[in-house]
């Protein structure tokens, strides 16, 4: 019995899960359907991947944003929506992070007064924002309330507040996140 090759068995695994009603999403790609002539076609994502980072205390406000992202039709991703069991989630958020549009620091007197993984995924982004042209801009800082962000911060990189007008504030984040995907699709 022929063994098929990789690329084929995978296919073959894609067509199978799709005829059994599963969707199939590569987050930041793409997803694979199945077409009018009952095909399998990979469908580009032209949406912008929008990498939110937070501090556990904060997830309930950060999921409100993730919601309204998503109905702009942006592509947001925080992790207690998109990690999968198993998934080796140090490594699956950094690479998110990379492949990401925009990464998304949402700063509260929670996320400031405590070490953890907010800090390290703040690390994280901030040297991948360096590897982006001087005009672009991949690190968006918002406040979810009042509190004073690093010095590094400020200095260079300009902040949305997202409080005491919430929606004021996620439409202003929409609209610079809107425009800087355009600017760089016109580049390409």
């Amino acid at each position: 019995m022929d063994t098929p090759s990789p690329d084929k068995a995978l296919l073959q695994l894609i067509e199978r899960r799709l005829r059994e009603g599963a969707r199939i999403d590569i987050d930041g790609v793409g997803s694979f359907e199945l077409d009018g002539n009952d095909q399998v076609v990979f469908k580009p994502s032209g949406d912008p991947l929008v990498f939110l980072a937070y501090a556990q205390e904060d997830r309930a406000r950060v999921k409100k944003l993730f919601r309204q992202l998503q109905r702009a039709g942006l592509e947001p991703w925080m992790d207690c929506q998109k990690l999968l069991p198993g998934q080796n989630w140090p490594r699956a958020i950094e690479q998110t992070i990379e492949v990401s549009d925009f990464f998304v620091g949402c700063f509260s007197q929670n996320s400031l007064s405590k070490r953890g993984h907010f800090q390290s995924e703040l690390a994280f982004a901030l040297e991948a924002a360096a590897r982006f042209p001087l005009d672009d801009f991949f690190f968006v800082p918002v406040r979810l309330d009042r509190c004073d962000l690093p010095r590094r911060i400020v200095s260079t990189t300009h902040y949305i507040d997202l409080f005491p007008e919430w929606n004021r504030g996620v439409q202003k984040l929409i609209a610079a996140l809107r425009r800087q995907h355009a600017m760089r699709n016109k580049r390409t």
